[in-house]
């Protein structure tokens, strides 16, 4: 009995000495002007949210980079692409990250982001990015021919310039470059849309992320790690399109 108790002791000692170990994530900054922010986001968003085990570290550097990305949160870009780099996100896959939000949150967004990823890659003499050289992503063909249908007949119409960009360009070239796997597009869109408030989106792109791979409890935590990155409203409103989605895929 005494050796359990000296044990539990020693386990809450360590928990304990690790709490203060811990570099907080909140500038000290933040702790002068609003403590209460300070300890959410050392004790829930550092130190709970990412550690939760239903994404990866990477998966989570690639949410967050796109939320931040996507609703032009600049002056947070540099912290976490060197988050990201550190999570195992490539150079090249940071840079094709942008690229692909610039088609779904707009080119000034995207322009930003590139000066203030630069400077993270000259202070750690990161080399030029080039396009990837391997085979380009085959999208499936039955659902690119409903999702090409179902634009012909419902954009084109009012909007054919925009159709044929549609077709030719967003989901002929964009989405079929190697730089950034299937999954990881689908995973970055997905984040960007809840991000960016854009729920009537949600059912096209979160069907795509779970053909692309994306599991039901990996899809539910994009929402939750979004919530703290573009605030609970916008996490919330996502929820019911999702449920709408899960409900239509029982076997998952």
């Amino acid at each position: 009995m005494k050796n359990i108790t000296a044990s539990f002791a020693m386990t809450a000692l360590a928990t304990e000495s690790e709490a203060q170990d811990r570099k907080p994530a909140a500038p000290a900054a933040v702790y002068e002007v609003a403590p209460g922010l300070g300890h959410f986001t050392d004790d829930i968003l550092f130190g709970e949210v990412w550690e939760r085990a239903e994404l990866t570290p990477r998966d989570r550097s690639l949410i967050t980079v796109s939320a931040i990305v996507s609703t032009g949160r600049t002056v947070q870009i540099g912290a976490h692409v060197r988050r990201a780099l550190n999570n195992g996100v490539t150079p090249a896959e940071i840079g094709e990250l942008i690229t692909h939000l610039a088609f779904y949150s707009g080119w000034p967004n995207a322009i930003s982001a590139v000066m203030e990823t630069k400077k993270v890659f000259d202070e750690r003499c990161v080399a030029p990015v080039t396009d990837s050289d391997a085979a380009r992503i085959e999208l499936e063909v039955s659902a690119e021919a409903a999702r090409t249908a179902s634009v012909n007949a419902g954009v084109a119409p009012t909007a054919p310039a925009l159709a044929d960009l549609t077709n030719r360009v967003l989901f002929g070239d964009l989405w079929q470059r190697p730089d950034l796997s299937a999954r990881d597009r689908s995973l970055v869109t997905m984040a960007a849309l809840i991000a960016m408030g854009q729920a009537e989106q949600l059912p096209f792109h979160a069907n795509r992320a779970m053909d692309n791979g994306l599991t039901n409890s990996e899809a539910s935590e994009v929402v939750t790690h979004v919530a703290f990155y573009a605030g609970w409203p916008r996490a919330m409103s996502a929820v019911p399109v999702l449920k709408r989605v899960f409900e239509t895929r029982p076997g998952e």
